[in-house]
C-alpha cells in the first residue's frame, strides 16, 4: 500500500502544499479536488515517485505496481506498434510469465533431461501456470478486446498503428493499457477528458470493478460520484480527507454533495474554535500589557507570554479560490431564427457524418449537442461557422447574428513565450481600446500579477481560462461551446453554468459534464448515426422518458445495441466510431429529421438554476435506486431464460430414459424457480422505494 507523511513541496518561493498525509488501500478509490494551479498534479507525480518531496516521505513497497496516466500521456503512446500490442504491452507482468512457460516446455521436451531435473521443473511449471492463470493469461487477448470496444474502438482498430490516430484515441489507448494492466495503484489525471458520455458511463463500471487501489483527479461531479469512497481536497497548501460512501447523506444526495456538507461542517466547527481561542489570546494579550512593568505580576505575564508563545494558533483555510467569473457583454438582439440547417450533409471522402438533416434553434436557447465522439458534433458546430465543406443542404445564420466560438483546441494554439496579457491581446481589436485589458482578464481569473504570468507557467486549467477569456472578449448573441469545461476546476465550473444561466443570447455547447448539461441546458440534440434526434426538454427529463438509463440516452440515435454494465446502467456495446478519423468508421445511412432546437421563450436566470437545482436533487436521490431496479431486472430476465431452457429440456420425452439426468434438470428448474421469486420480491421492493423516492423529491 502506497502511503505518505507529512510532505511538502515547494516550487521556487511559493510553497504548494505541506503537511500532506495520505494512504491508499487496496480496493478503495480516492478522488483529489481543487483549484486550477493548486498543485493536485505535483502531488500525484510527487506519490508516485516522479519527484521527490522536499519535506516528509512517501511510502511505496518495492513490488508495487502503479499505473499512472498524466494529462499528456499521448507524447507516451508509441508510434511503432498496432493499438492491441501497445495495449497487451501494458500486461508485461504477464507475458513475461507466458515466455517463462514456454520456456519451460521447451526445456522439458529437449532430449537427455535427467528425471530429477524433469521433476524440479514440472513443480516450477505448475506454480508459473497456476500464476498465469489466476492474472487472466489465457483470456488476456480477449479482455484487451473487450476493454478497447469499451472505451469505443471498433473491432478493425486494433490492428491499426498508432501513428495513425488522434490525440483523443491515443489517450484512450494508454487508458484502455492501463485498465488490462489491473496495477496495484492506478493514477489518473483527468481521466474523462477525451471521453464520450457512453465511455465515461462504461469506465465508471469498470473502475469500480478492479481489485487495486485507485487515485483520480477529476472535475466531473457525476464521475467522482459514481467512482469515489473518499474525496480528498487540496486547498488552502494542504489536504483533508472525507469518506463520502457510506452515511445517510451520502445515500440521499451523493458523494460529492456529502463531501461538501462535511466539508462546510467542518470549517463551521474550525471558525468557531478560532473565534473562542482569539477571545482567549485577547484577554491574555490584555492582561500582559496591563502589568507588564509591574514589578509584583512579572512572574505571571512572563508565564503568560511563554504561554502565548508556545500556543498552537488555529487557522481556518481560506476557501475563497480564484475562479474565472465570466461575464457576458449584453449582446444585440438577434432574429428569432438564430441558425438553420435544411438537408445539410456532410461526408469526410466515403463516411458519412450528417446526412440530410434539418435544425433550427431559436433566440435565447441552450442547446446541448450530444452523442459519441465522432458522431458530427462538432463537425455541426463547424458547419454552422461554414468552416467544413458541406455535400448537400444549407446552413444560414439569422439576421443580425453575431458569433463567439470557445474550441477544445484553443489552448494548443498559444505561444507559451508570451505573458497571459501578451496573448490576450492577440484576441482584441480597435474597440477594445478604451477598455482596461486588466479588469477584463481580472474577470476570467488573472487579477494583479497574475497576468503577468507566461502561459507555459499555465496549468491545464488556467490556460482554459484564457483561452475563454479571448473567445468571449466581445459581445456575441450566439456561444458555440465545444468542451469549455476542459480542465475547469469544479468551482469554475459553477461560475460557467451561472454566467450561462444568466446569458441573454443562444447557446450551443458540446460537453460530456452531465452536470453541466443538467444545470444549463434546455434542449438536448443527439448526434448519431448520420441523424439529429431533438429533445425538448432537460437531460434528466430525456433520461427518464428513456427508462432511467443513465447513459441509454447519451450514446448515438441508434437503439438496440446495448448490454448491462455495472454502475453505468445500459450502454452502446458496439462502437460507434473509427479511432481517429473524426468519422463514423462504416457509411451511415442517416435519416432526415426536422426539428426546432429551443422555443422562443425566455426563462429567468433564477427559474433555471431552481429547474436544473430540482432536477440535480432527484438525479442524486434516485440514481442508485434506479440502478439497483435495473440489476434486478436483467437479473431476472437471466434467471426466466434458464427456465425457459430447463422446461424446453424437461419437455422432451427421450429425457426420461436418464432417471440421474432427470433429477438433476428437477432440482436446478426448482431452485432457479426459487431464486426467480426472490429476484421477484427484491425488484418490487425496490421499484416501490424509487416511486416512494421519487415522489418525495417532487413533493419537496
Amino acid at each position: 500500500m502506497l502511503s505518505c507523511s507529512d510532505v511538502a513541496v515547494t516550487l521556487g518561493a511559493r510553497q504548494l502544499f505541506s503537511g500532506v498525509t495520505l494512504r491508499f488501500p487496496p480496493g478503495t478509490c480516492t478522488a483529489l479536488v481543487g483549484g486550477n494551479g493548486a498543485g493536485k498534479t505535483t502531488l500525484l507525480s510527487t506519490l508516485i515517485g516522479d519527484r521527490e518531496p522536499d519535506e516528509g516521505v512517501v511510502t511505496r513497497p518495492k513490488d508495487l505496481r502503479i499505473g499512472w496516466l498524466p494529462q499528456d500521456v499521448v507524447d507516451a503512446v508509441g508510434q511503432t506498434t498496432t493499438v492491441l500490442e501497445h495495449v497487451l504491452e501494458g500486461a508485461a507482468h504477464i507475458r513475461q510469465l507466458e515466455a517463462r512457460l514456454r520456456e519451460m516446455e521447451e526445456r522439458m521436451s529437449a532430449p537427455g533431461a535427467q528425471d530429477g531435473d524433469q521433476e524440479a521443473l514440472l513443480r516450477t511449471y505448475s506454480e508459473v501456470q497456476d500464476r498465469f492463470a489466476t492474472l487472466g493469461g489465457y483470456e488476456l487477448e480477449s479482455e484487451a478486446h473487450r476493454v478497447l470496444s469499451g472505451l469505443g474502438f471498433a473491432p478493425e482498430d486494433a490492428h491499426r498503428d498508432t501513428s495513425e490516430l488522434s490525440g483523443g484515441w491515443r489517450v484512450r489507448v494508454a487508458l484502455a493499457r492501463l485498465l488490462l494492466a489491473k496495477p496495484d495503484l492506478l493514477v489518473l489525471d483527468e481521466p474523462t477528458n477525451h471521453l464520450d458520455l457512453d465511455t465515461i458511463a462504461w469506465l465508471e463500471g469498470t473502475l469500480r470493478e478492479l481489485p487495486g487501489a485507485l487515485l483520480l483527479v477529476s472535475h466531473d461531479r457525476d464521475f467522482i460520484d459514481a467512482t469515489a469512497d473518499v474525496i480528498v481536497e487540496l486547498a488552502a497548501g494542504t489536504t483533508m480527507s472525507y469518506e463520502v460512501r457510506s452515511g445517510t447523506l451520502a445515500a440521499e444526495l451523493g458523494g460529492f454533495a456529502s463531501f461538501v456538507a462535511q466539508r462546510e461542517e467542518r470549517l463551521a466547527s474550525l471558525r468557531a474554535a478560532k473565534s473562542q481561542q482569539d477571545r482567549v489570546i485577547a484577554q491574555q494579550e490584555r492582561f500582559v500589557e496591563r502589568f507588564r512593568y509591574k514589578a509584583s505580576k512579572a512572574r505571571q505575564v512572563q508565564s503568560r507570554i511563554k504561554a502565548l508563545d508556545k500556543l498552537e494558533r488555529i487557522e481556518v483555510p481560506d476557501h475563497k479560490q480564484l475562479v474565472a467569473r465570466f461575464a457576458f457583454p449584453e449582446p444585440v438582439r438577434s432574429g428569432r431564427i438564430v441558425a438553420e440547417a435544411k438537408g445539410l450533409s456532410v461526408a469526410y471522402g466515403d463516411l458519412v457524418v450528417l446526412d440530410e438533416v434539418d435544425l433550427v434553434i431559436e433566440r435565447g436557447s441552450t442547446v446541448a449537442l450530444i452523442g459519441p465522439n465522432g458522431a458530427g458534433k462538432t463537425t455541426l458546430l463547424r458547419a454552422l461557422l461554414d468552416q467544413v465543406p458541406i455535400t448537400g443542404g444549407s446552413v444560414e445564420l439569422g439576421s443580425g447574428v453575431e458569433v463567439a466560438v470557445v474550441d477544445q483546441h484553443q489552448a494548443e494554439v498559444m505561444d507559451l513565450d508570451k505573458t497571459v496579457l501578451e496573448e490576450f491581446r492577440t484576441a482584441l481589436g480597435d474597440r477594445h481600446r478604451g477598455i482596461n485589458h486588466r479588469t477584463m482578464l481580472g474577470a476570467f481569473g488573472f487579477p494583479g500579477d497574475l497576468a503577468e504570468r507566461l502561459v507555459l507557467e499555465l496549468s491545464g486549467g488556467e490556460r482554459t481560462r484564457l483561452g475563454l477569456a479571448k473567445a468571449m472578449a466581445s459581445p456575441a448573441n450566439l456561444l458555440l461551446l465545444d468542451e469549455p469545461t476542459n480542465h475547469l476546476d469544479l468551482a469554475s465550473r459553477d461560475v460557467l453554468e451561472d454566467a450561462l444561466g444568466a446569458y441573454a443570447g443562444t447557446v450551443v455547447l458540446i460537453t460530456h459534464d452531465r452536470h453541466v448539461i443538467r444545470a444549463t441546458a434546455d434542449t438536448i440534440v443527439e448526434v448519431g448515426d448520420g441523424g439529429l434526434e431533438v429533445f425538448d426538454g432537460s437531460y434528466e427529463e430525456l433520461l427518464e422518458r428513456r427508462g432511467g438509463g443513465g447513459a441509454a440516452a447519451t450514446g448515438g440515435a441508434a437503439a438496440g445495441r446495448s448490454h448491462g454494465g455495472r454502475g453505468g446502467g445500459n450502454r452502446a456495446a458496439t462502437p460507434t466510431t473509427s479511432a481517429g478519423t473524426g468519422a463514423p468508421a462504416d457509411r451511415r445511412s442517416g435519416r432526415r429529421t426536422e426539428a426546432s432546437a429551443g422555443a422562443p421563450h425566455k426563462r429567468d436566470p433564477a427559474a433555471k438554476r431552481r429547474d436544473a437545482e430540482r432536477r440535480n436533487a432527484r438525479h442524486q436521490a434516485t440514481r442508485d435506486l434506479k440502478r439497483t431496479v435495473d440489476r434486478l431486472e436483467r437479473d431476472l430476465g437471466k434467471v426466466e431464460a434458464e427456465i425457459a431452457e430447463l422446461n424446453r429440456q424437461l419437455a422432451d420425452p427421450d429425457l426420461y430414459s436418464d432417471g440421474e439426468r432427470v433429477k438433476t434438470l428437477v432440482a436446478q428448474h426448482g431452485a432457479a424457480k426459487d431464486r426467480s421469486a426472490a429476484l421477484l420480491a427484491r425488484w418490487e421492493e425496490a421499484l416501490v422505494e424509487l416511486e416512494s423516492a421519487e415522489a418525495s423529491v417532487d413533493s419537496a
